[in-house]
């Protein structure tokens, strides 16, 4: 599996709506893609659960190249070209899934990113990552990492926001699931 997100930061005073609308309309047609696991169609707005930006920042769960690479080169992600210009492609190797079907009741989802510090050896790394992160019962969660970056992120699906105990990460708001 690989997990891509791109991040487009847009202005302040950015109507949101644009974006809610466009996915309204589009949404849909990324549902039942080629290896597509799921694809999270989330946002960011300024002054809201604490973010300092307004952003959207699809995050795709692949099962594998042939979808990704069908979904970059045959012209679907020519929209977000024209829309939004070049974006870098964030990718990231799953590490740990719970993932379910059960994200589709999912309106949140919440990221945090670590570092992953050299070391000796890599032996048990999962579990040490899996030993840092927040427990939040009955809740699902990604952890991906880079091995490019040395990075890991973990993405926690969220019906509420109430079961956070602590804000150090990033809280999106999920407009659709494919």
């Amino acid at each position: 599996m690989i997990a891509t997100q791109y991040k487009i930061t847009l202005p302040s005073d950015y109507d949101m709506n644009i974006i809610k609308d466009r996915v309204k309309k589009n949404g849909h047609k990324t549902d039942g893609f080629q290896d597509l696991k799921f694809k999270l169609y989330l946002i960011t707005e300024k002054g809201i659960n604490r973010n300092r930006q307004n952003s959207y920042c699809p995050l795709y769960l692949w099962k594998g190249s042939s979808g990704l690479n069908k979904f970059l080169f045959n012209g679907f992600y020519d929209n977000i070209l024209n829309s939004f210009g070049w974006q870098r492609v964030n990718v990231g190797i799953p590490l740990i899934d719970t993932t379910s079907s059960h994200i589709k009741q999912s309106k949140y989802l919440y990221q945090i990113t670590g570092r992953i510090q050299p070391q000796e050896s890599l032996l048990n790394l999962k579990d040490k990552i899996a030993e840092e992160l927040p427990v939040m019962e009955n809740t699902h969660y990604l952890v991906t990492y880079n091995p490019d970056k040395w990075e890991y992120d973990a993405f926690y699906f969220l019906t509420d926001l109430d079961i956070l105990n602590e804000m150090n990460g990033i809280i999106y708001k999920i407009l659709h699931i494919s």
